[in-house]
């Protein structure tokens, strides 16, 4: 396995940014521009799939995948819930610049020690040049299948370029969908959008496509066919791990959707100009928010789980596969975020970026390409609510990540390289990392113009542990007034 290395990147706002993309020439759309086929799960751990360590879930596809492709050890999420992650996908921003830390429309503890801010817009802003308009100028067909999260009927795929689209909602089974659609009895919604995702692929063969394929699997209720739940009941279980039978029946939908694909392009000779991309929008979920329902999985080991800053809340599974590009059965353990997917894909496409539009990611194109590591010097987070943690920041340069937790100021600084479960809290030994550090990341945040949470003045540390309800109360306002920076 061949291992990519580091380097550093300075860069400023202020304008359209594409750090570490290779010069080329912007030609006329055609179609020898590579497709670009995005599968994204929702709730998929770092450890979840056979190729990154299972030993329980049984993931021939993506581990196929991984042996024909580049698969990255240091994946991240711009967050540890959904919204905000997908926010960072499709406009290539921190979601702080945009103003959604939270899933949308969030929820609140209304006696805990702080007060967190409220989404400063329930929805991706129009004014965003999204991924799919991006890439439309090169002639790209857009397709967008699943699960959205970013907003509602006015502000869906097709108000963000996408030509060809359907939301999912609802569970596993017994699923709606807009545009709506008489659905069969027993239909299983992995399998439902990869019938969707499979016709797509035939009708644009001809030209060049962007095909985003948006999962709710395998996030809770956990729900799966019956044939599958009993292979793994009947399977002998590792001593170590969860290895729930039902969970780990979901892995396998996901990945006999991800096979499907990878037969569909090969049957129609586009495989060889598609780079396929698979990651999740966050960590793995070991139990709901609230404490109620089962113990879903673990994320060892890897610290904690989805909402929250420590590894196990951002760290995912990331393979990018594209022949004659890519070196088969390559790792990478360059530091990575869900930022950098769209000037990426600008890259790929070679389309110019957009006008006035900060793009806070990198183009993964050198490390893809093995012509070095990625000019850049740290990822940052901003999470100011509470979840399956306090609210937080976080920051990684090269191996140290710091956290700041914003209760009480709380500082952890880990080295990732030799302590990759996050056991060693190093603040108080290193003081000069852990200042430089954190003033980075309060610059980052000022920069950004973060949204910060402050006192609260209900906190009654009897009830601190009580969730409130969604917030839906001046949401709209809000999103109305809200403009992207």
């Amino acid at each position: 396995m061949k291992d990519i290395s580091r380097r550093r990147f300075l860069g400023a706002t202020g304008g359209a940014l594409l750090a570490g993309m290779a010069p080329r020439a912007f030609s006329a759309p055609g179609s020898s521009r590579p497709n670009v086929v995005f599968i994204l799960i929702d709730d998929m751990g770092w450890p979840d799939a056979g190729c990154y360590g299972n030993r329980f879930n049984e993931t021939p596809n993506i581990d196929r995948l991984a042996a024909q492709g580049m698969r990255f050890t240091d994946a991240y999420t711009a967050s540890p819930v959904c919204s905000p992650t997908r926010v960072s996908i499709m406009a290539g921003q921190y979601p702080a610049r945009v103003g959604i830390n939270d899933f949308i429309p969030g929820h609140q503890r209304p006696y805990e020690k702080l007060k967190t801010p409220v989404n400063r817009t329930q929805y991706l802003p129009l004014e965003v040049t999204s991924l799919a308009e991006a890439l439309k100028p090169a002639g790209y067909a857009t397709g967008y299948f699943g699960k959205w999260h970013l907003g509602g009927r006015e502000h869906f795929p097709d108000a963000q370029g996408f030509d060809s689209w359907l939301v999912s909602v609802g569970r596993h089974f017994q699923f709606r969908t807009t545009p709506p659609m008489d659905i069969e009895e027993g239909t299983y919604l992995t399998e439902f959008l990869t019938d969707h995702a499979e016709k797509f692929i035939e009708e644009h063969r001809e030209q060049p496509f962007l095909l985003y394929l948006s999962h709710y699997a395998v996030h809770i209720p956990l729900e799966a066919r019956q044939e599958l739940i009993d292979k793994y009941e009947a399977k002998e279980k590792p001593h170590e791990g969860v290895n729930n039978p039902v969970y780990a029946a979901m892995v396998e939908h996901v990945d006999q959707s991800v096979g499907r694909i990878m037969a569909k392009l090969d049957e129609l000779g586009l495989a060889d100009n598609t780079v396929v991309v698979f990651t999740s929008d966050n960590g793995g979920l070991r139990q709901r928010y609230d404490l109620q329902g089962p113990i879903v999985s673990s994320n060892a080991p890897l610290r904690d789980e989805k909402g929250s800053l420590y590894e196990g809340g951002i760290r995912v599974p990331l393979i990018v596969r594209w022949p004659e590009v890519i070196e088969p059965g390559t790792t990478s353990s360059e530091p990575v975020s869900s930022i950098d997917f769209y000037p990426t894909f600008v890259d790929i496409a070679g389309t110019p970026p957009p006008v006035n539009q900060v793009l806070d990611g990198v183009s993964l194109r050198p490390v893809l390409e093995q012509r070095g590591a990625l000019d850049r010097d740290a990822i940052y987070w901003h999470y100011p609510h509470y979840h399956h943690s306090t609210p937080a920041g976080a920051i990684r340069a090269g191996d140290w990540k710091l956290l700041e937790f914003f209760e009480d100021g709380r500082l952890e600084l880990y080295n990732l390289d030799d302590d990759i479960s996050e056991s060693r809290n190093l603040a108080e030994s290193l003081p000069d990392k852990t200042a430089e550090l954190r003033e980075k990341l309060a610059a980052w945040r000022d920069e950004l113009d973060a949204d910060m949470p402050g006192p609260n003045p209900d906190y009654d540390p009897a009830r601190a542990h009580e969730w409130g309800p969604p917030i839906w109360e001046g949401s709209a306002e809000r999103g109305a007034r809200a403009r992207p920076r």
